[in-house]
């Protein structure tokens, strides 16, 4: 018999405030960064350390404050003590194994043996020697505290070590986690330092610079969207209830979410979706100063919308994982908000409606940019599909069928966990 009782809102991963530290702490930084430009400060290092600040403040909040080491679902028992080298050791190399699988994808892949990602590597080569300093005593510390200690780490650790008692599936969900890890990051690493760049290259005080004011707010939205997504790829952590409860299970989940980005997006885009017409919403209405300032205004409050669930992240943000359900800032509302900001956004840039030519031409153009809404309403179907096996979104997503703005986009029948 099912409960009568209405659903409630689940308690958000990250709270409000942990993110909002965070978005004060990147802006500081920033600021610091800005400030301190023409020092001879490599764009690297300034990268890094904002994104160390914004990361600590984050990490800060949510340890001392949010008591987050004390969640259950971290699966650590700070009660239990159970010291262990051996496992400690099998772990350690574990990480190994996943550093060297996804160096050896670097390596065979074209993409990654150009130019394009040198500073990628370049924060690698300064991140990696103290991460694996780290990474000794971190494992000690936090396997003699877990409920179950045999992790992925630990898992793959015994297959490289050739032990046969060992999780085949526990393995494959761990090295799936790494393959989003090692494929995403480096994107996002770049994307940061070029737009750091651009910001950096920024004169507030040149005359005439305020022309510019959509395309600096703009350009800054999706700066502070990829530092914090980059933030959250590095801050993998289990005691920080950041690690990763488990990644996409099904191929149609990660096809429709690497369409969406480099390199594959540049075939999808350039060849299939191509829905960018000579006019765009500038040339449209540039004539006009009033309804080109209320337009533009609107573009970037969706992109707004778009930046500030990223934010509500905190340092939980990955594509193609589950690792905390959010149930605050715009998720307060609806289940998806970066996905439908994003995607109204991009109908009032590109105004696909607006063609010169033929009727027809402008038909063809709306329908190649509803194939690309279509692309993410399908990451939308398949996220909610992974998602679904924890009790706690199914209760979110019953929460927001009956509260929010924008329910849940079709009746969904929800898989038990297992």
């Amino acid at each position: 018999m099912k409960s009568s009782e209405p659903p409630t809102l689940p308690v958000s991963a990250t709270h409000g405030g942990v993110a909002a530290a965070g978005l004060v702490a990147f802006l500081a930084a920033l600021a610091a960064v800005y400030h301190w430009r023409r020092t001879g400060f490599e764009l690297v290092d300034s990268a890094l350390l904002i994104m160390g600040v914004t990361a600590a403040a984050l990490l800060l909040a949510d340890l001392s404050w949010q008591k987050v080491h004390r969640r259950a679902s971290t699966g650590l028992d700070f009660s239990r003590a159970d010291p262990s080298w051996p496992r400690t050791l099998t772990k350690f190399v574990g990480l190994l194994g996943s550093l060297g699988f996804i160096g050896l994808l670097y390596a065979l892949f074209p993409e990654y043996r150009g130019g394009y990602y040198e500073s990628y590597f370049a924060m690698l080569r300064k991140v990696l020697p103290l991460a694996l300093l780290l990474a000794l005593p971190y494992f000690y510390f936090v396997d003699r505290h877990m409920r179950a200690p045999r992790d992925g780490y630990w898992q793959l650790g015994q297959l490289l070590l050739q032990r046969r008692l060992f999780d085949r599936d526990l393995v494959w969900q761990h090295l799936l986690g790494w393959l989003i890890k090692g494929y995403f990051l480096p994107l996002m690493f770049t994307y940061l330092c070029q737009d750091l760049a651009r910001f950096l290259a920024y004169d507030f005080h040149r005359p005439g610079f305020i022309e510019t004011w959509f395309d600096v707010l703009y350009d800054s939205c999706y700066f502070v969207d990829v530092a914090l997504v980059s933030i959250g790829y590095l801050l993998s952590l289990r005691l920080a209830d950041t690690h990763l409860r488990s990644a996409e299970p099904t191929m149609l989940g990660w096809i429709a979410a690497l369409v969406c980005y480099e390199p594959f997006w540049s075939l999808i885009g350039r060849q299939y979706l191509a829905y960018q017409g000579a006019i765009n919403w500038v040339g449209w209405l540039g004539h006009s100063p009033l309804l080109y300032g209320a337009w533009g205004l609107l573009i970037l409050f969706l992109t707004a919308i778009y930046v500030w669930a990223t934010v509500a992240f905190g340092g939980r943000f990955s594509n193609l994982t589950h690792r905390g359900i959010i149930t605050n800032g715009p998720y307060r509302w609806t289940k998806h908000p970066a996905y439908i900001a994003k995607n109204l956004s991009w109908w009032l840039i590109s105004v696909p409606f607006l063609v010169q030519g033929s009727a027809l031409e402008s038909v063809r153009h709306c329908a190649l940019l509803l194939g690309l809404n279509g692309i993410y309403w399908l990451r939308a179907v398949t996220e909610e599909r992974h998602l679904g096996r924890d009790p706690e979104y199914r209760r979110y997503a019953a929460w927001i069928a009956r509260h929010g703005l924008v329910g849940r986009l079709r009746p969904a029948r929800w898989r038990a966990a297992g």
